[in-house]
């Protein structure tokens, strides 16, 4: 762009001479001298409006030489700029998809709106790894701007869904502003691979029950979530500032997290009291989801932990860091 600013700014310099020039030398008026001086920039070979002098002769051999030079020097750098900006174009998205097609266990987000973008940094922030379709043309220059993998495609085309990886994903996330759409990415995604993880936004409590019909493993209303806290801040403000230090960003070191007990750990066979998690890492067992879905409140010491019970604790992030390695 510096280059482009500095030969368009010659070029006014040289049009600029060549009025003046012509003005003053031979006193053509002004809007006869810029048709003189546009004619002897261009070489199309007009004819002269009227004799010239041997000054003005000069003048315009000046004008054809700096005029040609300068002009062929910006359209060979619009040339550059435009091909550069093509070719990085195209380079780029080949390396995006090449990223993609390379993803395995990640997530796919339908929709990068205000809910996609939240849940999108969220799953960023913990190193998670993910790709958005989305083809809103606003949308995708703040993608762009925010750095993310995408697909700039129709999230409820086959085509689409198998270019994020569906066969190889995690799960998928249908985040897109409308309920319809959304019930329609799910079953698409259904036909695509049964088994596969769906999480659905809802606006209304008609559209979570079409998209638990059609095949969503869960669904969240924003809407109703938004309006049950509001609620509960007025409620039990002490039970929601927990939450928020539990799970949401604080300036605490304390974090409530859920961890999955491998076949291959120590801690299995083993009860509470014997696996010395509270002893040891100082954490708290707020409840276990048993391999069979089983949910335990507050187990008691005599719990025993089998493999994939999946843990939710409370403590500090170094401590629950240190637990992983037995988990």
């Amino acid at each position: 762009m510096k280059n482009l600013r500095l030969s368009l700014t010659l070029l006014a310099i040289v049009i600029t001479t060549g009025v003046a020039g012509y003005h003053f030398i031979e006193g053509m008026s002004y809007f006869d001298a810029l048709y003189m001086t546009i004619i002897t920039i261009s070489t199309v070979g007009f004819q002269e409006i009227k004799p010239l002098s041997t000054a003005g002769r000069v003048l315009t051999i000046v004008i054809i030489g700096g005029g040609i030079m300068i002009a062929a020097y910006t359209i060979g750098t619009l040339v550059r700029i435009f091909i550069e900006g093509e070719l990085r174009k195209t380079f780029g998205r080949r390396k995006v998809e090449k990223k993609i097609s390379e993803l395995k266990n990640h997530y796919i987000i339908c929709g990068y709106g205000r809910i996609g973008s939240l849940i999108c940094k969220e799953l960023s922030g913990h190193g998670m790894e993910f790709v958005v379709i989305e083809n809103r043309p606003n949308t995708i220059e703040r993608m762009e701007a925010d750095k993310v993998l995408y697909l700039p495609m129709d999230a409820t085309a086959d085509d689409a869904l198998m270019a994020a990886g569906i066969m190889r994903a995690r799960g998928i996330v249908t985040a897109v502003g409308s309920d319809a759409d959304n019930v329609f990415i799910t079953l698409t995604a259904k036909g695509l691979r049964p088994d596969i993880f769906i999480l659905a936004r809802a606006s209304d409590e008609k559209s979570e029950i079409k998209l638990k019909r059609s095949g969503a493993t869960r669904v969240v209303s924003p809407y109703l979530i938004g309006g049950k806290r509001m609620a509960h801040v007025l409620i039990r403000p002490t039970v929601v500032d927990f939450l928020d230090i539990a799970v949401m960003e604080s300036n605490l070191d304390l974090h409530m997290e859920e961890c999955l007990i491998q076949p291959h750990s120590q801690l299995v066979g083993k009860n509470l009291v014997d696996s010395n998690l509270r002893k040891e890492y100082g954490v708290i067992i707020v409840l276990i989801k048993k391999h069979d879905g089983e949910l335990i409140f507050n187990p008691g010491p005599a719990e025993v932990l089998e493999a994939n019970d999946t843990l939710v604790v409370l403590g500090k992030i170094e401590d629950m860091k240190r637990m992983g390695d037995v988990i």
